[in-house]
């Protein structure tokens, strides 16, 4: 197999996995609503919760995250037989394809999430010390705030600036400001409620 094969079939599974909806799949399993019907529409673990299934909730946060990261790892066990350059390519390329599958699932008519539980997997694979401190942003806003988009919000402006601290201005950093500009994008409707000072404290966005 040639590396560009390789690549190909790296972000076509990458992209399967990621298009996995979790909230969709938790909830059949669990004989609840699909979340796309009700709520916020959007399928993610606090949609979920709307439901009263904690546990549904749950399930749903940790699948989309482990997909993330499962997708990122499993890549790089992959890679060792190509050069440094392109195994840094194939992860990036499953982080990416992964991400994207949980915004618009093949599965799922393309209807997914907003993604901040799956990048914050995917961070985890790149690097897992950046990861953490990008986790723990979000919850020191979280906390601060209780307001789950904000903490969403500033997690995702800091995560390329941590990935430059850490790496400098590599395709690595290219990758988080890519992600991370897909899930500003998808929480434009809590940034206008910011805005507007109508968000509500402890509306989770998250997944």
């Amino acid at each position: 197999m040639t590396f560009y094969s390789a690549l190909g079939l790296t972000a076509l599974l990458a992209y399967l996995l990621g298009s996995i909806s979790f909230a969709v799949v938790v909830s059949r399993l669990r004989g609840l609503a699909d979340p796309r019907s009700y709520g916020s529409n959007n399928p993610g673990a606090t949609n979920v919760l709307r439901s009263g299934d904690k546990l549904a909730a749950v399930l749903t946060l940790l699948g989309d995250a482990a997909k993330g990261l499962i997708a990122v790892l499993l890549a790089a066990a992959f890679a060792p037989q190509w050069t440094v350059s392109q195994q840094q390519l194939l992860i990036i390329v499953a982080g990416i394809a992964v991400f994207v599958g949980h915004l618009l699932p093949v599965f799922f008519r393309f209807q997914g999430g907003k993604g901040v539980a799956t990048a914050f997997g995917v961070l985890l694979g790149f690097d897992p010390t950046m990861g953490l401190l990008v986790g723990l942003i979000w919850l020191l806003v979280a906390k601060l705030s209780r307001i789950s988009s904000l903490a969403a919000l500033c997690a995702a402006l800091a995560a390329p600036a941590l990935t430059f601290w850490r790496h400098g201005a590599d395709v690595m950093l290219w990758a988080v400001i890519f992600i991370a500009v897909l899930l500003i994008v998808r929480h434009q409707r809590n940034i206008s409620q910011l805005l507007s000072g109508k968000e509500n404290a402890f509306k989770r966005s998250s997944s």
